[in-house]
């Protein structure tokens, strides 16, 4: 089935508009489609949703007008640190974008200049910051027990761009790994997210590689997204992903169907 849960249009911080994203997935031959705009973050509203009862009466007005070619589905992007109400949505995944630090949330994923002032406030110790990004994030994640995890390394997002602090880094992936075995026994979805390769930010997908043997053997389930912010990368990465996910081990993949999570063969 071809599907892509993790998509982002002009409601927060994507380049199309739902209805764009629609035809563009029908073209494509989706099965389905979920859009999932950022949640409302008050300390941080440069790229979330100021409407989001707007964004929500458009994606239910294109589930009804294409209902006879795609599955629309109404998802929504929760930040760990600015929870939302999950009865207003079909789905949520569950991401984590910020670090607290001095009274402050630090962004982690907005730029590299940015993700470096958070790292100076852990003393420029990537250890440090891992165990306080994990250690948040497998909270939030125990408590509010998302359907899908989102990107869930993705304080590694500019770790290919220079010296690594953190995929080369042993004691770095000990702790993430650590992290994920805690992650997966809520019984989320781990989301396998092809967006870092579309940006050239990363030649692989979230998580890394020794993360997703963690996942498979923790029998966790796994989605394929795309983290799409523009109607041209949907399903981009998707075919080589599954590839990757198919010799790390894992067979099956899982959609929303019916509005049922449901297991999809990768070959």
């Amino acid at each position: 089935m071809l599907a892509n849960f993790h998509t982002h249009t002009v409601f927060c911080d994507g380049n199309n508009t739902p209805e764009e994203i629609v035809l563009a997935a029908i073209e494509k031959d989706f099965s389905a489609i979920g859009f999932s705009g950022h949640g409302f973050t008050p300390f941080d509203q440069s790229y979330c949703m100021k409407d989001t009862e707007a964004y929500a009466r458009e994606i239910r007005r294109l589930k009804e007008k294409y209902k006879n070619k795609i599955q629309i589905y109404l998802g929504v992007e929760e930040d760990a640190f600015a929870p939302v109400d999950r009865s207003a949505f079909d789905y949520v995944i569950g991401s984590s974008h910020y670090l607290r630090a001095g009274g402050r949330h630090l962004a982690i994923d907005s730029s590299p200049e940015e993700f470096y002032e958070c790292l100076k406030a852990f003393s420029g110790n990537p250890v440090r910051l891992a165990e306080a990004y994990y250690g948040e994030f497998c909270d939030y994640i125990g408590k509010r027990r998302p359907d899908i995890i989102g990107h869930f390394d993705l304080i590694t997002k500019y770790d290919e761009l220079g010296d690594s602090l953190f995929l080369k880094n042993p004691e770095y992936n000990a702790i993430a790994e650590r992290a994920a075995t805690i992650a997966a026994k809520s019984g989320a979805i781990f989301e396998v997210n092809t967006g870092a390769i579309t940006r050239g930010l990363r030649s692989t997908a979230y998580p890394a590689e020794n993360i997703l043997f963690t996942l498979r053997r923790e029998e966790a389930r796994i989605i394929l997204s795309s983290d799409s912010h523009d109607a041209a990368t949907l399903d981009a990465f998707f075919d080589e992903t599954k590839r990757y996910l198919y010799d790390i081990g894992f067979r099956h993949t899982y959609a929303l169907w019916n509005g049922e999570f449901i297991k999809c063969d990768i070959k």
